[in-house]
């Protein structure tokens, strides 16, 4: 279903990886694993043929169905439930069927007599797709996700960035794709989708490869692990379950240490003799033969693999400020006749920590975009306190200006900010070299994640507005997040499904959306998180 062959795939003059080949084949179940920025999303993108490969080749047969880390596939005025039919052609004809049989009822003969056609035709279609028994599958599978009707008959343009991608996930596992491409699928799942989901994996029958922090989804459905080396710029090819890739990547790595101070034993051996025997020239034949050999023994070995690092995050000291630097009065939102929310009153007082709570599409994104000044309440008013300076971190990464690079999106988050210093910053946030000059466009979602956060981290912000911040990081880069978050000083609110993070954070006040309810944090508001 997809052969790759030879393939390099280079990011400005940094190579992610060299002379890979492998093949997907139906059945394979395959966890690609690595460090975040290895390239793995760099990868799934050239296999789904959204970019190109620097060279190498790559034969697809069959349909491909991917699912990036940000979509924003789709109309936005097309209704959520025509996206999803559209996997397989059902949802423009199933809008078509309603339009014709709307036109069979006209009073001019010749409109209705020409719909009676239509009609026909896009049944016959509709039929030879699948009819009512696709239609039943793709409502089963929105309903799984968490995507009730009424969601479904929303344009995409109202929904949250959660709702779109389950949109997205429930549309490529309706498409019946031979080949599915999914990164970070769990991602805005609830407790129940996310179980539903493992079970749709391990019984799909295409292949399918998965990048994911959810161990338990990939120790359960994965039967291949690609391990993406970003030291070796290589793919280590594990074909087996994820206990045993676990157990023999941990052999392989001890092994290639044993084989390195082996050669390196032997060549320093050669070499020290080499180097008696050049003194005599009847000896320098043979010296110089030891050298080659000595030479050769380190040429065949693997790299020292760097321990890889994490970023070190540390949020700004807060700028001075009022007591209560951000308030909001009779905020409400509404898209249509869909209202979703009113009436929600909020203050943020100095060094406060609030954690924002409801069930994906309560409007929790929203109220957050308006508290950081880049969406307008219908009715309501934002008051902004002495002194405030606002930090906000939006989960689809809309602070990061994707057409700059990753310097330039530094720069200008603080007006006051050197060159020099916002290098060094980025260089803790694990943006080395050429790394700061590459267009922000081309960045993973971690690698998003942690420019986000290190724009934030110059930016002097007293009042921190932070939705998913954790999402899209790999375990050890998500714990510098919450080391960060519990040291901060600064008020914070905070939007999560990460118990975690909310946990770390220690808030002391919870604001239940859409109700606009708050009330004192206690321990048992880590089951709605949960639930959410």
């Amino acid at each position: 279903m997809l052969s790759v062959q030879n393939l390099e795939i280079r990011v400005g003059a940094r190579v992610l990886m060299e002379d890979v080949s492998f093949r997907v084949s139906a059945g394979d179940k395959i966890g690609l694993v690595g460090r975040n920025g290895a390239g793995k999303t760099t990868l799934t993108k050239t296999l789904a043929g959204e970019t190109m490969p620097t060279h190498g080749q790559i034969d697809r047969s069959g349909q491909i169905g991917y699912l990036p880390q940000d979509p924003r596939s789709g109309e936005p005025t097309m209704l959520a439930r025509t996206r999803i039919l559209d996997a397989r052609g059902l949802g423009t004809i199933s809008l078509g069927l309603y339009q014709a049989g709307l036109d069979m009822g006209s009073d001019d003969p010749k409109v209705a007599a020409k719909a009676m056609k239509v009609y026909g035709n896009l049944t016959d279609q509709f039929n030879a797709l699948g009819g009512y028994a696709a239609e039943a599958e793709a409502a089963s599978i929105a309903s799984n996700l968490n995507l009730p009707d009424r969601i479904l008959d929303q344009e995409l343009q109202t929904l949250s960035g959660g709702q779109r991608r389950r949109i997205e996930l429930a549309r490529i596992l309706f498409s019946a794709a031979e080949t599915m491409i999914l990164d970070e699928p769990t991602n805005h799942l609830d407790a129940d989708s996310v179980v539903w989901l493992r079970e749709f994996v391990k019984n799909y029958r295409g292949g399918v490869i998965i990048i994911s922090h959810d161990i338990e989804l990939v120790g359960e459905t994965v039967n291949r692990v690609f391990y993406l080396d970003a030291n070796r710029m290589v793919i280590d090819i594990y074909n087996m379950n994820w206990k045993n890739y676990q157990r023999q990547r941990l052999a392989d790595a001890d092994r290639r240490k044993k084989e390195r101070a082996n050669a390196e034993k032997k060549a320093s051996t050669l070499q020290l003799q080499a180097a008696k025997f050049g003194a005599k020239a009847s000896k320098a034949a043979a010296a110089h033969q030891m050298v080659a050999r000595a030479e050769k023994l380190l040429s065949g070995l693997d790299a020292v693999r760097a321990v890889d690092r994490v970023a070190k995050l540390r949020f700004p000291v807060p700028a001075p400020c009022g007591r209560t630097p951000l308030m909001a009065n009779d905020l409400s939102k509404s898209y249509g006749s869909l209202e979703i929310f009113a009436a929600v009153d909020l203050a943020i007082d100095r060094g406060s920590k609030v954690v924002i709570l409801g069930l994906n599409g309560a409007g929790k994104t929203t109220l957050l975009r308006m508290l950081a000044g880049v969406d307008k309440p219908d009715t309501g008013t934002i008051v902004p306190g002495h002194g405030l300076r606002i930090g906000y971190y939006a989960q689809e990464h809309e602070t990061i200006d994707v057409k700059r690079s990753v310097l330039q999106n530094m720069v200008s988050s603080s007006p006051n900010i050197t060159e020099m210093e916002a290098r060094r910053v980025l260089g803790s946030f694990l943006f080395t070299g050429d790394d700061s000059d590459k267009p922000a466009g081309v960045l993973s979602g971690g690698e998003k994640t942690r420019l986000a956060l290190a724009m934030i981290v110059v930016s002097g912000a007293n009042v921190l507005l932070l939705d998913e911040p954790t999402n899209n990081l790999d375990p050890a880069s998500r714990d510098e997040i919450l080391d960060a978050l519990a040291h901060y000083e600064g008020a914070v609110v905070l939007v999560s499904h990460d118990e975690g993070a909310v946990e770390a954070l220690n808030p002391e006040r919870v604001l239940i959306m859409p109700e606009g309810t708050e009330d004192h944090w206690n321990k048992d508001y880590l089951d709605l998180i949960m639930l959410a």
